[in-house]
């Protein structure tokens, strides 16, 4: 897998580390390995937290963040396991309506298992 990570990845044993929880008790000062995505605005979107007896998984990793990317600049919900999703595979969700004329308009926009759960392809990279 060719990938170049264009954003800073740090480590860090110390204060920090104990503050986010990541040094379990029983294991000494061994901390535990955790993923921390942050978004452009300093936000914490997701943390993954390791047993040092488990590897990080870097396709999940990557997976997510394009997931958070797709979510974020088309405002759309992804499946459990997307883009291979069992049921949609790599298409997204439409957000629930908020009104009922949203309802009506849905299933003639988007295919739609019902009126709360409609789903579209979608061009990502």
């Amino acid at each position: 897998m060719d990938i170049q990570i264009a954003f800073p990845i740090i480590t860090d044993n110390s204060n920090v580390a104990n503050q986010l929880g990541m040094i379990h008790s029983n294991k000494g000062t061994n901390p535990v390995r955790a993923v921390f995505i942050v978004d452009p605005k300093a936000i914490i979107r997701l943390i993954l937290y390791y047993p040092q007896e488990i590897g990080r998984n870097i396709e999940e990793i990557i997976r997510i963040v394009k997931a958070l990317k797709v979510t974020d600049d088309n405002n759309v919900v992804l499946p459990a396991n997307w883009p291979n999703n069992d049921l949609i595979g790599s298409q997204v969700i439409i957000p629930p309506p908020t009104d009922e004329k949203t309802i009506e308009q849905r299933s003639k926009e988007y295919r739609c298992y019902d009126w709360w759960f409609c789903y579209k392809s979608l061009e990502y990279e």
